[in-house]
């Protein structure tokens, strides 16, 4: 195998690129950018593919010239999120609403590229390339791994990365143990009882039991030091009754995302802010004679990402081996990936980050748009991975951005 794309192939994964990019699907409909992947595996020579994977999974084989050895599987992500786009590129999104804004169809191309390489099929051990569906929502890696195919897939290592706006274009962040924060929605519905306004107390209003949430719920975590006592609650989203000046409410809505370092602080922010929902229950019963029935339920939960020192140690040599710049990470990064359950399912995980560029959009902003000149270093660090594991030598070239197709 070479760790090198062509020209031409560096031009047809841009192009592909920016198809996708124009096609979003959210979580959960990723029906169509699946089964565009699927036709691009097809056309690679994968030996075997597998559509469907928990929703819209699509997973690819490389087999070995020889049987046994390690399995090694490289994941990337196929949605996008419900953002309008912002872009006068070419290429923008066509859905409206909804925009590739987090780089997951850069991903995919880079991705694609390894299995443009892997045409070359390493000496032992199998390659599994998995494009997950529904990570932005938590849900994707678990329903992949909860398919009953998942055991026919089942890796021995598992590798994936993320882009990072900020930091220099083409740089790889590596960092043992916990790489993103878990975090979860915490929403809370309230029923209660309308009234008119000049009459309130004929009513059963949720307006107490959300004021006193909205102060105690995010005094559960203010961010801070990121330590494994760190945590963060911050509230999103607050409704209470109509936009009315006769009506006093019977309904009220909450959501807040909690946020933490460890799945263990996790937990007891949990504990914590349910105790905390029954504090302002009963606390609003004893002061109104009635307080509204809540219902309470979770939201995209995300555990938090591990990485085994074993794998990061691979990926930091197959960096030094291309000559890239690389950085160990002082903390975790604080947004979420679902990418950590592959490791709880038995694999030696390590999510990595590639910088895109100092000048890059934040991620999620209605304006980002993934840096092509960075997919070069993608395929060339994944296939220098597989080349450590696998022992398979592998002609080295530098591994530096390209410049950026036209769009």
């Amino acid at each position: 195998m070479t760790s090198a794309l062509t020209d031409d192939q560096f031009a047809y994964l841009c192009t592909l690129r920016q198809e996708l990019h124009q096609m979003p699907e959210v979580s959960g409909e990723e029906a169509q950018t699946a089964a565009r992947i699927a036709q691009e595996l097809e056309r690679a020579g994968a030996d075997r593919i597998w559509t469907g994977l928990g929703g819209h999974g699509v997973a690819a084989e490389f087999a070995g010239r020889q049987t046994g050895g390690p399995v090694v599987m490289i994941r990337c992500e196929l949605d996008g999120l419900p953002i309008h786009e912002i872009s006068e590129a070419p290429h923008r999104s066509r859905i409206d609403g909804k925009g590739h804004l987090c780089g997951h169809d850069g991903h995919m191309v880079m991705v694609l590229g390894v299995a443009l390489a892997l045409k070359a099929r390493p000496a032992t051990g199998r390659v599994i390339l998995l494009f997950q569906p529904a990570e932005e929502t938590g849900a994707g890696a678990e329903a992949v791994i909860g398919d009953p195919r998942w055991p026919e897939i089942r890796p021995d290592y598992a590798f994936a990365y993320h882009n990072v706006p900020g930091r220099p274009l083409g740089e790889i962040g590596l960092r043992s143990g916990t790489s993103n924060c878990a975090s979860r929605g915490m929403k809370i519905s309230l029923a209660g009882k309308t009234s008119h306004a000049a009459a309130p107390e004929d009513g059963v209003s949720p307006a107490d039991v959300m004021a006193r949430l909205m102060q105690t719920l995010p005094a559960l975590g203010g961010g801070g030091v990121m330590d494994e006592d760190f945590a963060l609650a911050t509230l999103t989203h607050a409704q209470l009754g109509e936009a009315s000046f006769g009506i006093a409410p019977g309904d009220g809505e909450l959501r807040v995302t909690l946020r933490s370092q460890t799945d263990m602080r996790m937990d007891l922010m949990v504990q914590q802010a349910k105790a905390q929902l029954a504090q302002a229950l009963d606390t609003s019963a004893g002061e109104t004679k009635e307080a509204p029935v809540a219902e309470l339920s979770w939201h995209e939960v995300f555990l938090a990402t591990v990485n085994d020192a074993d794998a990061i140690e691979i990926a930091s040599r197959a960096a030094t081996q291309l000559g890239l710049a690389q950085y160990e990470m002082d903390s975790p990064m604080r947004w979420s990936e679902d990418f950590g359950r592959f490791g709880l399912a038995g694999a030696k995980s390590a999510m990595l980050f590639i910088g895109s560029g100092e000048a890059q959009p934040q991620l999620h902003n209605p304006n980002f748009d993934f840096p092509d000149a960075v997919t070069p270093v993608g395929v060339s660090l994944f296939l220098a991975v597989i080349n450590q594991i696998l022992l398979e030598p592998v002609e080295i070239t530098p591994a530096v951005p390209q410049a950026a197709c036209n769009g």
